[in-house]
């Protein structure tokens, strides 16, 4: 209770003056807090009217969604909202996304493998799509100690996931794998493709099946995680938006459908920041001046 509701509650047996005297306050400050009830109470209905709108929005994004997200989805589904208002009210009711976890080395160099030069230099960019890409690999928590591995290919352009591959195992064919996924979506030849130092990136056959793809290959700095900060990102967004919090998902079966599950909410439906708050595909189609997907065959 505020001071100006006490003597509000209790003006009629002692008075306002006899109040705000004891208080130490000005009649004139209780008068405007009185006259500016009906405003706040419509204030009040109408944050929690808001409220329940952002609630909506995280249990269709399964609680993923930070403010800006949330701002966006609203404006593009009812009246427009301000994101300082939507971030005012998810503090006030302790509506919050989800926070960054920990994340596991998953980088294992080769010191004898021969390294490619780095094309990219930290300039995660690109005038248009299938230009430039960046691949890497990222742990899933399965059980009590075991693991499934997620290998990418992302389009620096629009950040579509334009290949990608799971599997039990961090071997060359885990690679290979999000490599052949890409080239099924777009035409490489002439991109370049980012990665890390791993020994799956650095091997022969990785480099081979790049050649034979077009593709010219680009590498970080040996342990520098911002040489390839895009895909480390997305790794992380990756993680916590699946695992919300646990330590690990329940058995592989679970991992598998929840990866594909993001996966494909990722590019078709889940909001980037980069992107004017669009999903990377309706980006690509409001953006691209010449196809780079791959024609159905009749």
């Amino acid at each position: 209770m505020t001071r100006f509701q006490f003597v509000a509650d209790h003006q009629q047996r002692y008075g306002v003056k006899r109040l705000c005297q004891i208080l130490g306050m000005a009649r004139s400050s209780f008068y405007y807090w009185k006259a500016t009830a009906p405003a706040r109470v419509a204030r009040e209905a109408a944050d929690a009217a808001l409220a329940v709108r952002i609630r909506a929005v995280q249990a269709a994004h399964d609680g993923t969604y930070g403010a800006p997200r949330i701002t966006a989805e609203l404006n593009d589904s009812g009246p427009p909202v301000n994101r300082k208002k939507v971030a005012r009210v998810m503090r006030r009711y302790r509506i919050r996304g989800l926070r960054l976890r920990r994340r596991i080395r998953t980088t294992i160099p080769d010191p004898a493998a021969t390294k490619a030069p780095d094309l990219i230099k930290r300039d995660f960019t690109a005038t248009a799509v299938n230009q430039r890409y960046v691949g890497d690999i990222t742990y899933l928590p399965v059980g009590e100690r075991g693991f499934l591995y997620l290998a990418t290919v992302i389009d620096l352009h629009s950040r579509r996931l334009a290949g990608w591959a799971i599997a039990d195992h961090m071997r060359t064919e885990l690679v290979l794998d999000a490599l052949h996924a890409a080239q099924r979506t777009r035409a490489l030849d002439g991109a370049i493709l980012h990665t890390d130092h791993g020994a799956q990136y650095t091997s022969k056959a990785f480099a081979e099946a790049c050649t034979a793809a077009g593709v010219r290959q680009s590498m970080s700095a040996v342990g520098s995680s911002a040489d390839n900060a895009l895909a480390e990102s997305f790794n992380a967004t990756f993680k916590r938006e699946t695992l919300q919090g646990r330590r690990a998902f329940t058995d592989e079966r679970e991992a598998r459908l929840t990866a594909f599950r993001w996966l494909h909410r990722y590019n078709t439906v889940r909001r980037h920041s980069r992107l004017g708050q669009q999903s990377p595909i309706t980006y690509e189609n409001s953006t691209r001046t010449t196809p780079a997907t791959l024609a159905q065959a009749a």
